[in-house]
């Protein structure tokens, strides 16, 4: 039984002392491959290096919309040009946000579009982040399926309700699930995973944040997908082991991941 880690930002400070342990416990709970975001552009070269050095993992390169006021000039037009590396599997993560009040909307919007632009130019999937913004990203991608079909990517740690997942399948998306899946109060996130047909699951850590339960409170760590996973089975009423499959066929499929690393 193999999990690929679709989520984690392992440039963290939190991670620089004990990496190569984490690594170690990934492999030992039978994490294939980690997927490693950026969130502007340091973290995205960070991720990159990451993925160099480390055979298991995988870079993602962006501009989160939390920091899209932080860019400087010509951060994005480097994003571009690291997206064409051979390591880099996606691109993101982008989106929106109005929980937190760090960049105008406008200019988050202007910047979910540039990524999409990217996405497609490059051939690579996109990594979306949404948080309380949900009728704002379904808009944008509904208008991005329009004009140019399906988008290839991942609503990433999903929050919203049933609706705003069916919408984004709609439009082409993968939709992956994080710990709090495994929260008590999170019904809603449950009652959204079973509308997602089983060939666009995902599993994912967000590490070093959002440890599911039994960790919760602790740093959270690539290892610890199998826990989001065994919960995710029992809501959409499949095996472990075939969730496990799932979305592991989904991930080396939807970033172009083989079994071996590469």
């Amino acid at each position: 039984m193999t999990w690929i880690d679709t989520h984690a930002h392992l440039d963290d400070p939190r991670f620089a002392g004990d990496l190569p342990a984490v690594l170690a416990r990934a492999a030992a709970a039978g994490v294939e491959r980690v997927v490693c975001i950026g969130v502007d552009l340091a973290t995205s070269l960070a991720a990159l290096r990451l993925a160099e050095a480390h055979p298991t993992l995988a870079a993602v390169v962006g501009i989160q919309p939390n920091h899209a006021s932080e860019a400087a000039d010509g951060d994005f037009e480097q994003i571009v040009r690291l997206a064409e590396h051979p390591k880099v599997v996606a691109v993101g993560e982008t989106g929106l946000d109005r929980y937190w009040d760090r960049a105008p909307f406008d200019l988050q919007l202007d910047f979910f579009a540039r990524h999409l632009t990217l996405a497609r130019a490059c051939g690579k999937p996109v990594v979306i982040h949404c948080r309380d913004a949900e009728a704002d990203v379904v808009a944008v991608l509904q208008r991005e399926f329009a004009a140019h079909g399906p988008v290839a990517g991942v609503m990433h740690s999903f929050s919203g309700d049933a609706a705003t997942a069916a919408a984004c399948v709609g439009c082409g998306l993968h939709v992956s699930f994080a710990g709090m899946l495994t929260y008590k109060t999170a019904e809603g996130i449950r009652a959204a995973a079973k509308v997602v047909p089983p060939d666009r699951l995902l599993v994912e850590t967000d590490s070093p944040y959002l440890a599911p339960v039994p960790a919760r409170g602790k740093r959270n760590e690539p290892a610890f997908v199998v826990h989001t996973g065994a919960v995710l089975a029992g809501v959409v009423g499949l095996g472990v082991i075939d969730l496990a499959v799932a979305t592991t066929a989904n991930a080396r499929r939807l970033f172009g991941l083989g079994p071996d690393a590469v």
